[in-house]
């Protein structure tokens, strides 16, 4: 006797099991979510040292981008969201076991912080934009408040300092918590974001400094936290290659795969090597263009990103 079976099944979107939800609305919010967390950190910490008069494009200048950049993550997330006006139901609770949870509680602290801080510095740093505006002449109450923000400085400080950190692991701990992904479920993910992302917003600061000793320092910074990134990328793989056999074939998209050329030739090599190189040459004594460093740890992190989300989603568990 033949017999015979027959499957059938249905791929209902945004209701059925779908390899692929998230496009590069989330890599762009990753992405800028750890370049303000990265400017802020610097700010918050070179302020409360002290340094704010010796290094003012890292705590005055450079954080007109954190509240631009959050604002700009936060569309892309809910741009992406398939119901975008019940965003707000994320804030009626609180999950300490969820880190999207975790996420969405930092963002709402933290991009109002960034705000505040590059208000206080507004007047001082951009006193020609202020001069065609006259904001401060205009709107009166503006100058007891920004005599209060200035005040309360240091308490800013304190706060970013913890924030921001919390928001550059979180960037990476929101996809390794998702277990059924295997390129994804790896514990170092969170470390490696979080020094990718101090990395961009250290290059970012390089970009905008006009002080030669604090483009000097922050190489060398970035030139630290890019080796340390490298380390992390390393320890990545190698997990990998430990791990199952699930994960070596996830392993295999960026190594012999479809991401290759991508993530070894734009993230490691353009995006971390080249720059390191680059950094290096110009602390021995030669004149390098600090804006090509810079510019290649940048679109490095963002390249970065994308392939982590889009590599990622490809790959899954079978239970």
């Amino acid at each position: 006797m033949q017999e015979e079976l027959f499957t059938s099944g249905r791929n209902i979107p945004h209701i059925d099991p779908s390899l692929q939800i998230w496009h590069w609305p989330i890599a762009l919010y990753l992405f800028l979510g750890g370049l303000a967390a990265g400017i802020l950190f610097f700010a918050a910490l070179f302020y409360v040292l002290g340094k704010e008069k010796e290094y003012p494009g890292a705590v005055k200048i450079a954080t007109i981008v954190p509240p631009i950049a959050l604002s700009i993550g936060l569309l892309a997330l809910v741009y992406d969201l398939t119901h975008p006006l019940f965003t707000w139901q994320l804030y009626t609770t609180f999950r300490i076991e969820s880190p999207m949870s975790w996420g969405a509680w930092v963002l709402l602290i933290v991009t109002p912080l960034s705000f505040l801080w590059a208000f206080s510095y507004y007047r001082e740093s951009y006193a020609k934009i202020e001069s065609k505006l006259n904001l401060f002449g205009r709107l009166k109450f503006l100058n007891k408040f920004e005599k209060f923000i200035q005040t309360n400085r240091i308490y800013i400080a304190y706060a970013l300092i913890p924030l921001s950190v919390i928001l550059g692991v979180y960037t990476g701990i929101l996809l390794s918590a998702f277990n059924a992904r295997p390129l994804w479920n790896n514990a170092i993910l969170g470390p490696l974001f979080l020094t990718s992302g101090l990395s961009t917003g250290a290059a970012a600061i390089i970009l905008l400094s006009k002080s030669i000793k604090e483009r000097h320092l922050f190489g060398k910074i970035d030139l630290g936290l890019i080796i340390i990134e490298l380390a992390l990328i390393i320890h990545m793989i190698m997990g990998y290659y430990a791990g199952s056999q699930v994960q070596l074939e996830a392993m295999e998209l960026i190594v012999g795969g479809e991401f290759t050329l991508m993530f070894f030739g734009f993230v490691v090599l353009l995006g971390l090597l080249v720059p390191a190189t680059l950094e290096l040459i110009e602390l021995i004594g030669y004149k390098v263009p600090v804006i090509v460093p810079a510019l290649l740890v940048i679109i490095g992190g963002l390249i970065f990103r994308f392939i982590m989300i889009e590599a990622g989603q490809l790959t899954r568990y079978l239970y």
